[in-house]
């Protein structure tokens, strides 16, 4: 049934993170932990599945102030930055990527089960966005929001973005084999990434974050998501474009999504050209 927007009173299909009139999170979606709802309404895709249960990531990670789980080397540089970027708007890419048929998961494992298997696997996403130096900006139930670019500032931040998203499918190698083996299921991690402009806003001591998107840089990286299938990495032409020559894509042709008048074309990541710098 419909969840209804506690800010507005908007209905809302399951399975939305966000409310498709005001923006503002909905019931079930974790609270920030660096980024605050655009101030243009977005809405994530609508997954196949209903929302994913209350034990649908560590509260470990759904409650921690961000200076909890980022590494000191790079806490220290956001700090450091924040001066030069608060209010600024700043080149990125955002990632969204999330846990692929969670509830079926959650329905057919013990709650204590999903938590350790959720709990590695955010280790796994938080150590492939730290290091390329991207931060975990919110915690999404079965997934996570990053950004490459920015309180960090690096010119390159697509192509953090996309080795990123390919450390962590390989890191998570051992964990889908695991889940497999031991209760029978497929546990695969799906992304979609989007390269275009935010404006910074403050940032505090707990590196808590406020981000405001320009334009529907976010609203399409989640519209992407929409489009990935189980284990697969979508990108936008944009990121592509900026990436090409660099990473190996296939074309997945042009898609109508909620928001755009005129079709997208997306691009499925398979791999890193090696031997490029």
């Amino acid at each position: 049934m419909p969840t209804g927007c506690p800010a507005c009173g908007h209905p809302n299909p399951p399975g939305h993170k966000f409310c498709g009139e005001c923006g503002a999170a909905l019931a079930g979606a974790a609270k920030p932990t660096a980024v605050a709802p655009p101030a243009a309404p977005v809405t994530p895709p609508e997954p196949a599945l209903a929302p994913p249960a209350p034990t649908s990531a560590s509260s470990s990670y759904r409650e921690a102030d961000p200076v909890s789980y980022t590494p000191k080397h790079l806490a220290e540089k956001i700090l450091t930055s924040k001066s030069a970027i608060e209010g600024e708007r700043k080149r990125v890419t955002v990632m969204f990527a999330d846990v692929s048929g969670f509830t079926a998961m959650s329905e057919r494992l013990d709650p204590e089960d999903v938590h350790a298997i959720m709990d590695r696997a955010f280790e796994v996403i938080l150590e492939a966005v730290h290091r390329y130096e991207g931060t975990i900006n919110q915690f999404l139930g079965d997934g996570v929001m990053a950004l490459f670019g920015a309180p960090i500032a690096h010119e390159d931040h697509p192509h953090r973005a996309l080795s990123a998203a390919l450390a962590m499918q390989e890191g998570l190698k051992p964990l889908r084999e695991d889940v497999r083996r031991t209760h029978g299921v497929e546990f695969r991690v799906r992304m979609g990434i989007n390269s275009g402009g935010v404006v910074v806003g403050a940032i505090g001591k707990d590196l808590r974050m406020d981000y405001t998107a320009v334009g529907d840089t976010t609203n399409l990286a989640a519209r992407f998501l929409g489009l990935a299938q189980p284990g697969q990495i979508v990108v936008s032409q944009r990121t592509q474009q900026l990436t090409d020559g660099f990473f190996v894509f296939e074309d997945l042709g042009e898609f109508q999504v909620k928001g755009k008048t005129e079709p997208v074309r997306a691009y499925a990541l398979m791999s890193e050209v090696h031997g490029r710098t």
